[in-house]
């Protein structure tokens, strides 16, 4: 995605700025230093504007210091480069000994596999990132005294045991460790473990965040999650694929909206606590969900079976929704985007994005 059309567009800097504005502390933020891992991908991309926008508009002098593999990729996804409060690191936080060369006041572990090609393709690379990178990342906050926010995810509940409707911070649900798609949500599960290892040694703040299936206009290319294909196929103008019946109910959230809810929990969160970021507007069917961007994008929903590759990948989960009490409840945080609205929105921009001549 072209990153100075996307920070041109009116609609993207809208959803930008209404995070922006928000009723937080921001001034814990000030003058303090704030690394972020998986700077470049769906979440990290979006984080990045918020910081650096808050440094517009209210001088926060916020420093930013971007973690990521691929320093070319960083320079299309982040157009700071050569700008006050903002440097990039090239490097896998995965690596052995890996440490950021400054310290910093906060630290966001956001580098992750996020999708079944990934799982399926790199499992071993899926682990070493949620564990030996958080590892790396524990270490260097017990170092420099930093506070940790540890992205976790929805994943971490398994299958639904029938015994709920919705998964609240406490349930434990069902995960056959014994697969190859166990890579994330195992791994997942070990990292917050060790997040409460470190805070109980070292004296690591930690938190974590449970984070519902985002989606939103920062989304990569070769993100192979249902949801993302459906959103790319539709902007080519190609019908949508939906790879199963499509029964299957999920909680969805807006990157804006994970966004503001990692800062909620950052600022204000309980050491050791975690709190699920999902709100019941964005809860929705697989084959409904394919069909509102179908119509959005005047396009046909077909049925195709996924490659052997795809299916190795694909959750098990057939009903997870999350329950958002807490973070609403603790931390005042709330989704301002339902679903409907979310995908309406995410469109906007993809396709303003597409035009050369931006917004």
């Amino acid at each position: 995605m072209p990153a100075m059309n996307r920070l041109k567009c009116p609609e993207y800097i809208a959803d930008v700025d209404k995070v922006c504005s928000l009723p937080l502390p921001w001034e814990k933020l000030a003058n303090k230093t704030v690394v972020i891992s998986g700077a470049t991908g769906l979440i990290g991309t979006f984080l990045v504007d918020v910081l650096m926008r808050k440094n517009d508009i209210d001088g926060a002098r916020c420093s930013v210091i971007a973690l990521g593999r691929n320093i070319e990729k960083a320079r299309s996804r982040l157009p700071y480069f050569g700008r006050d409060h903002f440097s990039f690191e090239e490097g896998s936080v995965a690596a052995i000994g890996y440490s950021p060369a400054a310290p910093a006041d906060y630290v966001l572990h956001l580098a992750s596999s996020t999708h079944p090609r990934q799982y399926a393709t790199d499992p071993i690379g899926t682990i070493r990132a949620n564990v030996d990178g958080l590892q790396n990342l524990l270490s260097y906050s017990a170092e420099c005294g930093a506070r940790l926010l540890f992205a976790s995810s929805v994943e971490i509940y398994g299958q639904n045991r029938g015994d709920v409707e919705r998964y609240d911070e406490k349930y434990c649900g069902n995960i056959d460790c014994n697969t190859l798609r166990a890579c994330y949500n195992e791994s997942k599960r070990l990292g917050e473990a060790m997040c409460q290892a470190y805070r109980s040694q070292k004296g690591v703040e930690a938190v974590i965040a449970r984070i519902a299936r985002v989606y939103g206009p920062t989304l990569l290319p070769d993100d192979s999650k249902a949801l993302s294909q459906f959103l790319h196929r539709s902007l080519a103008g190609e019908d949508v694929v939906l790879k199963s019946e499509g029964t299957q109910k999920f909680s969805y959230l807006h990157v804006a909206d994970a966004v503001s809810g990692l800062l909620h929990i950052l600022l204000l969160g309980i050491d050791g606590e975690a709190y699920n970021l999902a709100d019941r507007g964005s809860d929705v069917m697989l084959k409904d969900l394919a069909g509102l961007v179908a119509k959005a994008s005047g396009v046909k929903v077909v049925f195709r079976f996924p490659d052997a590759q795809e299916a190795a990948g694909y959750s098990k989960a057939t009903l997870a929704l999350m329950d958002g009490n807490k973070a609403r409840n603790e931390l005042g945080w709330s989704a301002r985007m339902g679903i409907s609205e979310g995908i309406s929105r995410t469109l906007c921009v993809l396709r303003s994005l597409n035009n050369p001549g931006g917004c």
